[in-house]
């Protein structure tokens, strides 16, 4: 699972993203990235669907724009993806072999030979099933030229510290809205680098200090320092609905997803 920033290599990259790809792809690697879309294709709640303590404040809920270019609603091929996701997560996902998932706001796509069975662990239910999938066969996560904050696969171990996800809202072909599960905020996650820390391996490739964790690993890790406390993921924002939420446990009463 990658996370890339080109800039962090303090020069231009010959080949740009597509280089970083095609290097990791001629190892045998499969390659697996974050391709969210929620502000394309998020909705609002109805009343019915206004969970509590989910990190959001109902009587400030954004005005969701839509573009007249963006389907109605997602699919796997829509080939939409939020611009901030970065540059390697753009060119990965319009590739023809690339394998994308079923989450309509924070889908995961991969190329390489286990593409597909990574892929097919997700569902608007299971948003981190990619994850999950990635640790159990022993995978990596490489954050290349990005800090922890930009770490995923650690909002996986925060579901796995007894956290529920926060909830947000998609809409089916049909029409309808349904509920999914989404990561909380991340800008705490470097309070995590102690407990980390011993299991990194580090590179400088030109500019760009880069990092490799063992999933599996990196997750057991994140989860026992969790569950010891709760609020190591707090962010700096001591206003941060969402951290105070997710610390406090996530989401209280009934969720039916999908």
């Amino acid at each position: 699972m990658v996370h890339a920033s080109l800039r962090s290599f303090g020069e231009p990259v010959e080949g740009g993203a597509d280089a970083i790809l095609d290097a990791l792809l001629s190892r045998g690697c499969t390659v697996l990235v974050p391709s969210f879309t929620e502000p394309q294709f998020g909705v609002a709640p109805p009343d019915t669907m206004r969970l509590s303590r989910n990190g959001i404040d109902y009587t400030t809920l954004p005005e969701v724009t839509v573009s007249p270019e963006t389907p109605a609603y997602y699919t796997v091929d829509c080939g939409v993806i939020n611009s901030g996701m970065g540059v390697l997560p753009t060119r990965l996902i319009a590739r023809r072999e690339a394998t994308r998932g079923r989450h309509p706001l924070n889908s995961f796509a991969a190329l390489g030979p286990q593409a597909a069975e990574l892929v097919a662990a997700q569902s608007p239910a299971d948003v981190y099933g990619p994850v999950r999938t990635l640790a159990e066969r022993n995978g990596a996560v490489l954050l290349l030229g990005v800090g922890l904050n930009r770490m995923t696969a650690l909002h996986l171990a925060e579901q796995q510290s007894g956290r529920r996800l926060p909830i947000r809202w998609a809409r089916h072909a049909d029409g309808r809205v349904y509920m999914v599960e989404t990561g909380s905020c991340s800008e705490g996650f470097p309070r995590l680098e102690p407990w980390l820390r011993p299991l990194a391996r580090t590179a400088r490739v030109g500019a760009s200090q880069w990092r490799a964790y063992p999933a599996k690993e990196a997750l057991a890790a994140a989860v026992d320092a969790m569950t010891a406390d709760q609020s190591m993921t707090r962010c700096s924002n001591s206003q941060c609905l969402a951290c105070h939420d997710s610390v406090a446990g996530g989401p209280i009463g009934p969720i039916r997803l999908g």
